[in-house]
C-alpha cells in the first residue's frame, strides 16, 4: 500500500496515511512533487491523466507527478515515478527548481489537493513508452516549452489548476527551460531536507 507523508504548516511530517485514503473533501496537508520533463532540444513532455484517477481524470498537466515514499529521498521518488508512469527509466538530470511550491486545488465533486509540492525539471534522452502505465497516464506528447507556457498563460490551453500556478512561476525563471537556476535545497519542506 503506498503511503504519503502528512506535514504540518512548516513542512514537518506529523505522521503518514494511505495513499488511496488521503483524497476527500477535508484532505490533510502532505508531501508531493511534480516534475516537468525536456529533452536535449528543450521541448517539454505534456501528459494526460487516465480517465479514471481520483483527482482530476482525463485532465493535461505537467509530465509527471507523485508522492515520496517515507524515508525516500525526494528526487528518487521522481525517478521512480517516471519509471513507473512513463516507462522512462534513469538516469535522469533532476533538478529542483521551485522547492517551496504549494497549493490547495478544490474539483467540483469537492474532492480536494491539498499539498506541499516542490517542482523538478527533467532532463532525459530517451522518449516514453507508449501506454507505460495506463492506470496513471492515457496520453503524452513532445511539445515545444515556449508554446505550452503561451498557451497555459494565456488560458487558451486547459491544464490542471496546479500546472497554471506552476507554470506562472516556471515561466519567471526565464524562457529556456534548460537554463532555469537550480533551486535552493535548504528550502525544501523540512520533511524532505
Amino acid at each position: 500500500m503506498e503511503q504519503v507523508l502528512l506535514l504540518d504548516d512548516a513542512g514537518n511530517e506529523i505522521g503518514v496515511a494511505d495513499k488511496a485514503g488521503v483524497h476527500h473533501a477535508d484532505t490533510p496537508l502532505h508531501l508531493a512533487f511534480s516534475s516537468y520533463v525536456f529533452d536535449r532540444e528543450g521541448r517539454f513532455l505534456l501528459t494526460r491523466r487516465a480517465g479514471h484517477k481520483k483527482t482530476w481524470p482525463g485532465v493535461w498537466t505537467n509530465s509527471c507527478c507523485g508522492h515520496p515514499a517515507p524515508g525516500e529521498p525526494i528526487a528518487d521518488g521522481v525517478s521512480r515515478r517516471l519509471a513507473n508512469e512513463l516507462g522512462l527509466p534513469g538516469p535522469h538530470e533532476i533538478d529542483l527548481v521551485l522547492p517551496r511550491f504549494r497549493y490547495r486545488a478544490v474539483m467540483g465533486n469537492g474532492v480536494v489537493e491539498n499539498e506541499m509540492c516542490p517542482v523538478f525539471r527533467v532532463v532525459v534522452a530517451g522518449a516514453p513508452e507508449p501506454m507505460a502505465n495506463p492506470d496513471e497516464v492515457d496520453v503524452a506528447k513532445w511539445l515545444p516549452w515556449r508554446d505550452f507556457a503561451a498557451t497555459v498563460l494565456d488560458g487558451t490551453r486547459a491544464v490542471s489548476p496546479w500546472c497554471v500556478l506552476q507554470v506562472r512561476e516556471l515561466a519567471a525563471l526565464g524562457p529556456d527551460p534548460l537554463a532555469w537556476p537550480v533551486g535552493d535545497l535548504a528550502a525544501l519542506p523540512a520533511a524532505v531536507r
